[in-house]
């Protein structure tokens, strides 16, 4: 029996259907505009039955193709997604049309019906050989059911047919592709053998290598990202490619990848926005880093050499203004703003927001306080408003009227528990803005009260009961969010740093430093914090070494403040007082280094 047969001979049911909804269907279904658009003209000497409007062309849905569709269609709406994907699919095979097999595809996916899918788009990929959709989809359903070891034939082709414009972003889109595999050495390895050709093609190397390091690195296997992406630099020292994969490995500890993205910067002559994703990254890793002389120069030599991108400006005024260098920062910030205006687009929106509340702070900062209102009047974006409160209570507190600005910030409106809890944070982060100790403590306690299951609200209220001077109340919350939370490194080690610094209980100190190093053990603070419990219990040398692998992992005041002492305390007066410099330039008013200063009576 033909299928024509079949479909006659469907139920009564399927042809109440059909006379009911004919008219609807055929309208809804847009696989079978496509066949329209795709079939011949009619021949320019065919005698004319009836007045063609001119470039109508007739339609390759033809009466039988056409119910054989509307049942498949019906089906599926019917809940019977097996019955119309057999009718959609038999159709795409008889016309070999790509957008009937791409709806066999979908009504298979939408069903939940892996297999179907992956017939119906390995059929699609027989029918049409070089359809990349085609095969996408293959290998994308395929990775769904996790046949790792079925897709290096598929990538393969993948690769090989796409045009050479085209192939190394199909190359820069595999660890994405492969980014949910749970077993994550299969698909390297496959990967791997996909990519061999091309890391040996010149046009190709530094995307082929870079996706290997990227597959590398999804299983934590630092080493061999970084030798892939050192391959890749070598293969093409301008590529932005290799470059990103080092800043990620930088992200991850790995200081020695740093090179590959200097030598970029430097070997790069053209101005793609993967190069200014580079340098812009770059710039905040080294600001990360606390390497803000650094950081600034390499924003400074980005605005210079791309002068209309308007990122790298944000960043710089940013910058700028922590700096207190007021007029080049109302620079900076005014180019910013000229250009995202220009650029209209929704990232651009949420930058104009960040200037408008440094513009705001810079007013601040000069007492004009008109101003500063006038800057956060112009922010319109809902999920912004409580960061311009924020800073119209900054403005309130600055002018003595810091009931007023409290006040401000309780009035805003909940939407959400979320909302909630953004205010309390602002209000507890405004009062420790301003020193506000003891009354930042209780606003987190209300907070904790509120919101148990956040660690971060406990911890912070526990840091503010140290500064509010009750070092017995914050012992008791850090120890009742250990053993709420076991794994939170940070309680640790803030509570071994509180009794090291105390000089109190010392060996119960290291104790809890060290399990905070064993949970974090790439933290430079946590280092800090070891080295000066070694340093309170004598070690001199160990704590030395402790604070310098530390201080040149992370260059930060504080952690300047306790090398400079432990060096002067070794007699080590010049190196410490060149440390203490360097502590001063990253933050003058640093309250610990500040505080060493002081007790020590030195001037650096």
């Amino acid at each position: 029996m033909n299928t024509l047969h079949r479909i006659a001979g469907q139920s009564t049911r399927h042809s109440l259907l059909v006379r009911r909804s004919a008219l609807a269907f055929a309208l809804s279904v847009g696989c079978w505009s496509a066949l329209a658009q795709t079939a011949p003209a009619v021949p320019a000497q065919a005698p004319a039955v009836a007045s063609t409007p001119a470039g109508v062309v007739s339609s390759a849905l033809t009466a039988p193709l056409f119910y054989q569709l509307l049942l498949g269609e019906l089906n599926v709406r019917a809940g019977e997604p097996g019955t119309g994907y057999s009718f959609i699919l038999d159709a795409a095979r008889k016309q070999r049309d790509p957008q009937l097999y791409r709806r066999a595809v979908e009504v298979a996916l939408q069903a939940r019906s892996g297999e179907a899918a992956l017939t119906a788009a390995r059929a699609w990929s027989a029918d049409i050989p070089g359809s990349s959709e085609a095969n996408r989809f293959v290998l994308q359903i395929l990775l769904a059911l996790n046949r790792v070891n079925e897709t290096g034939p598929v990538l393969q082709t993948i690769l090989k047919e796409a045009s050479a414009s085209e192939r190394n972003d199909a190359i820069n889109a595999i660890p994405q592709t492969f980014s949910r595999v749970t077993d994550k050495a299969q698909s390297a390895a496959v990967v791997r053998e996909a990519l061999g050709p091309y890391l040996k093609q010149p046009a190709h190397a530094a995307p082929a290598f870079t996706s290997v390091g990227r597959m590398y690195l999804a299983q934590d296997q630092l080493p061999e990202a970084l030798v892939s992406a050192r391959l890749g630099h070598t293969a093409e020292p301008a590529s932005p490619f290799p470059a990103l994969l080092a800043l990620e490995l930088m992200e991850r500890g790995e200081a020695s990848a740093e090179p590959i993205v200097r030598q970029q910067i430097e070997a790069s002559s053209v101005a793609t926005p993967a190069d200014t994703a580079v340098a812009l990254s770059y710039a905040r890793t080294l600001l990360d880093t606390q390497r803000n002389q650094e950081a600034r120069a390499q924003l400074e030599k980005l605005t210079t050499r791309q002068p209309d991108q308007a990122e790298p400006w944000l960043l710089l005024g940013s910058m700028q203004l922590q700096e207190n260098a007021l007029p080049a920062a109302t620079a900076s910030l005014e180019k910013y703003m000229a250009l995202a205006r220009q650029a209209g687009d929704e990232r651009s929106a949420r930058g104009l927001t960040q200037a408008y509340l440094m513009m705001a702070q810079i007013a601040e900062k000069r007492q004009d306080f008109p101003a500063a209102n006038a800057w956060l009047d112009r922010i319109e974006n809902a999920d912004d408003i409580m960061a311009a409160q924020m800073r119209r209570a900054s403005v309130l507190a600055r002018q003595g009227k810091m009931a007023q600005a409290r006040a401000l910030l309780r009035s805003q409106p909940e939407r959400t528990p979320e909302d909630a809890r953004l205010k309390l944070v602002a209000e507890a982060q405004l009062l420790r803005d301003f020193k506000a100790w003891k009354e930042a403590y209780e606003v987190y306690g209300e907070a904790v009260a509120r919101f148990p299951d956040v660690a971060d609200l406990r911890y912070d209220q526990a840091m503010m009961a140290e500064k509010a001077g009750k070092p017995a109340d914050m012992e008791v919350l850090l120890r009742a969010l250990i053993a709420a939370k076991p794994d939170f490194h940070h309680a640790y080690n803030a509570l071994g740093y509180s009794l090291a610094d105390r000089n109190e209980r010392l060996p119960e100190a290291k104790k809890l430093i060290e399990k905070a190093v064993e949970l974090a053990p790439g933290d430079a603070y946590i280092q800090d914090s070891l080295g000066w419990v070694e340093f309170r219990l004598g070690n001199t040398a160990r704590a030395v070494e402790i604070l310098q692998a530390a201080y040149g992992k992370r260059p930060d005041p504080e952690i300047a403040a306790h090398l400079g002492e432990v060096l002067w305390s070794q007699g080590q007066r010049d190196q410490a007082l060149k440390i203490w410099r360097e502590g001063l330039l990253l933050s003058s008013d640093n309250e610990t280094l500040q505080g060493t200063l002081k007790r020590l009576r030195i001037k650096p």
